[in-house]
């Protein structure tokens, strides 16, 4: 049986764990049309981004990196250095293609203001959903902790995601995001939850 809410002391009792998976990490623009070619293959895929963490109140800085997972593989696309490809736009407004991440309605926002034409499409937020089937507490870390029983790490969550080499730590924690937010749907699919959202 799933839990439907947790305290803060049972998520931090539970054992670490992160996506233990290939990253592969995307940063020219060479790169990009095989993983596109891959990527829409897919049914599924976990979905997250992360920005550059701003302290200064009314500065926004744009999407640096979106992640897009599979079970086994995770694609970190840095956007701020090759942009936002048509061909990843492509995948993110494909029907046939279900996204699963947590909170995308801030994430789309930000994707949009990199250009002026991008129509997502059959983008699953768990947070949303999951509170119309009774889950009191949602986020990325409550529900790996409810859903898959581990405790994930947000201690990179406010690292610089524009710096010039991503650390092992921050590609660890991008593909960690994407890829729980894909067992999470998968694990609450199997178990029955989701057949009246889906």
């Amino acid at each position: 049986m799933i839990p439907l809410k947790i305290t803060k002391e049972e998520v931090n009792e539970l054992p670490l764990a992160q996506f233990e998976g290939e990253i592969i990490l995307i940063d020219s623009e060479e790169e990009i049309e095989d993983v596109a070619a891959f990527l829409s293959t897919q049914s599924i895929l976990g979905f997250d981004t992360e920005t550059k963490p701003t302290f200064k109140k009314g500065q926004k800085n744009e999407v640096s990196l979106l992640q897009l997972s599979t079970r086994d593989q995770a694609f970190l696309f840095r956007l701020n250095q090759v942009d936002f490809p048509i061909s990843i736009r492509n995948i993110l407004e494909k029907k046939s293609i279900v996204k699963v991440g947590a909170a995308v309605h801030d994430d789309l926002i930000g994707l949009k203001r990199l250009t002026d034409s991008f129509f997502p499409e059959s983008f699953f937020d768990l947070n949303d959903e999951l509170k119309k089937v009774g889950f009191h507490n949602v986020g990325v870390r409550n529900l790996c902790a409810m859903v898959l029983g581990i405790r994930i790490s947000k201690s990179e969550q406010v690292s610089n995601w524009e710096a010039e080499e991503l650390s092992e730590k921050q590609q660890r924690y991008a593909a960690t995001d994407a890829w729980a937010c894909l067992e999470i749907y998968e694990k609450l699919e199997k178990a029955g939850y989701l057949k009246d959202l889906t």
